[in-house]
C-alpha cells in the first residue's frame, strides 16, 4: 500500500502534518529562533554589556519594555510551543518522532512552570513566600539562566528531530505522512 501525499486528510490538524507540514514547520521554527534570538541578545546585555536584569530587555524589550515584564507574553509564548509540538507531532515519525516527543515533554513542563508565574502575577499572590512571582525550579536557579536553560533543553531535541524527519532512513519515509524528506537523499538498499 502507498501514501498518497499529495492530499491531506480533511481538516487543519491533517493538513499541518500532511502537505501543510514543512510550511508549518517553518513557521514555527522561526517563532521559536525569534524567541531564542530575544534570550541570546537579554543574555548578552547582561554578561557582555554588563546591564543589571531589569535594564536587558531583549529586542523587542528595547522598544515595548512592558513586554518584558508582562506574564502574558511569557505564558502565551509557552503555551505556542506546547500546543505547536503537540500538534506538529503527527507529522513526525520514527528517530524524529521520538526526538520531537522529548522536546514536546520539556516543554509541557516549562510551560507549567511559566503557567504558575502566570497565576502569580494575576492574582498578585507570589508562592513559595517569596516577594516576586517565582517559578519551581527558581527556587534554585536565576531566572535569566534558568530560561536560557529551558529554551536550550527545548530547542535541541527538536533540532535533532527536525534533522531525522529531513533525513528519514527507508523505513521511516515509508511511514512519513508529509513531503518534507527530501527522498533524493535516502539511500537506496543494495
Amino acid at each position: 500500500m502507498t501514501i498518497d501525499r499529495t492530499t491531506s486528510p480533511p481538516t487543519s490538524v491533517g493538513w499541518l502534518n500532511g502537505a501543510g507540514h514543512r510550511t508549518a514547520l517553518n513557521v514555527f521554527m522561526f517563532v521559536v529562533l525569534a524567541h531564542w534570538a530575544e534570550h541570546l541578545t537579554q543574555a548578552y546585555q547582561i554578561y557582555v554589556l554588563g546591564r543589571t536584569p531589569p535594564q536587558s530587555r531583549g529586542v523587542l524589550g528595547q522598544f515595548f519594555p512592558w513586554l518584558v515584564t508582562s506574564e502574558w507574553l511569557h505564558y502565551g509564548y509557552a503555551l505556542v510551543m506546547v500546543v505547536g509540538l503537540f500538534v506538529l507531532r503527527k507529522g513526525f515519525v520514527g528517530r524524529a518522532r521520538t526526538w520531537w516527543m522529548v522536546a514536546f515533554a520539556i516543554q509541557f513542563w516549562h510551560h507549567i512552570e511559566h503557567l504558575l508565574l502566570f497565576i502569580q502575577a494575576q492574582t498578585a499572590t507570589p508562592f513559595f513566600g517569596k516577594a516576586v512571582p517565582t517559578s519551581v525550579a527558581q527556587l534554585i536557579f536565576p531566572r535569566v539562566e534558568l530560561h536560557l536553560f529551558y529554551n536550550t533543553v527545548v530547542f535541541l531535541p527538536m533540532v535533532v528531530a527536525v534533522y531525522f524527519h529531513l533525513r528519514p532512513n527507508r523505513a521511516e519515509l515509508t511511514q512519513a505522512v508529509c513531503g518534507c524528506a527530501n527522498r533524493a537523499a535516502v539511500p537506496v538498499p543494495a
